[in-house]
């Protein structure tokens, strides 16, 4: 009985591997070096949200380079996530991941987002419903999954989520730049063009996306982490920021790449593991504001420290 129903779930719900593929989805592609790295990101996420729901993540993690790793558990989660909505009889199982793979904490909030999204839930009340501080990467989660899914109208600015909701439109800005990073194809001047197009109250938050993306998912040459430093301008401390925190998820979950550690001494001039300290000494500690005050400032802070250090 249990195998059947683990059948019949991986049949009701599971995701084409071809829903990654650039031209379904519309983006741009500067190289197809480029292509080839940021559609194996999504391939490795939709193999671990179907490995999930097919009861094999163990077997499909051995399969999948550690360099992709943590998109597979960002996937898994999203899948353990939107079961918990659906069964009501059964709620713990993306609570079980993360007990059984903390080294991805950050990638499994941000799978959660994807699940609210997918499943049209309230996005406030997921982030309420997750870590304190880290439940508002579910928000950022939410961001990237509507610009992924919805280039034409959350990428182009024709959607975004109203200013009047506080941090929460913030939150979901980070992973629409994450997102852009995507869409533009890991190309710098496309990037900063569609950031710069969206409303100015918003680029802060898109340039720390972007930082993170570039970092933890790369797709670019070093000379053009350069240039993407260069056309941050004035929100290089936020693409800093972002960068930092790539380097942090990557380095606490002990998949650190060659190209996360050129991108992220080349956007902040510190190694990953400097980062990962310096990220660790700005969080906040408890009791967490729930307006995202406490978020807001432990990024401030990282950004503000990268500034002072001289970074990018």
């Amino acid at each position: 009985m249990a195998s059947l129903m683990i059948r019949a779930r991986a049949a009701l719900f599971g995701i084409s591997r071809s829903e990654a593929d650039f031209a379904r989805r519309g983006f741009e592609t500067a190289r197809p070096d480029a292509r080839v790295c940021l559609e194996g990101v999504g391939v490795s996420f939709i193999d671990g949200y179907n490995a999930w729901l097919s009861d094999t993540l163990d077997a499909t993690l051995a399969g999948i380079p550690g360099a992709l790793g943590g998109f597979a558990v960002e996937g898994a989660a999203m899948a353990s996530a939107l079961l918990d909505h659906l069964t009501f009889w059964r709620r713990d199982r993306w609570a079980r991941l993360l007990r059984d793979r903390p080294e991805h904490l950050y990638m499994i909030h941000i799978g959660a987002g994807w699940a609210t999204a997918r499943l049209r839930l309230s996005l406030r009340r997921a982030v309420r419903q997750r870590d304190p501080l880290l439940g508002w990467l579910v928000a950022d989660g939410w961001g990237f999954h509507q610009t992924y899914f919805h280039p034409a109208e959350w990428a182009t600015g024709r959607k975004r989520v109203s200013p009047r909701a506080g941090y929460l439109a913030r939150a979901v800005d980070q992973g629409v730049g994450r997102a852009l990073w995507f869409v533009a194809g890991a190309d710098p001047a496309r990037v900063a063009d569609k950031v710069g197009r969206l409303a100015a109250d918003r680029h802060a938050d898109l340039w720390s996306g972007v930082g993170l993306a570039a970092t933890y998912a790369g797709g670019c040459e070093p000379h053009e982490l350069a240039t993407l430093v260069e056309l941050a301008g004035e929100f290089r401390a936020q693409l800093a920021q972002g960068a930092a925190f790539a380097a942090t998820a990557r380095t606490v979950a002990g998949n650190m790449t060659e190209h996360a550690q050129v991108a992220a001494r080349a956007i902040t001039g510190r190694d990953a593991g400097e980062l990962r300290r310096l990220a660790m000494q700005a969080q906040p500690a408890a009791p967490h504001d729930p307006t995202g005050g406490s978020y807001e400032s432990w990024r401030t802070r990282l950004a503000g420290e990268l500034a002072k250090r001289g970074a990018a």
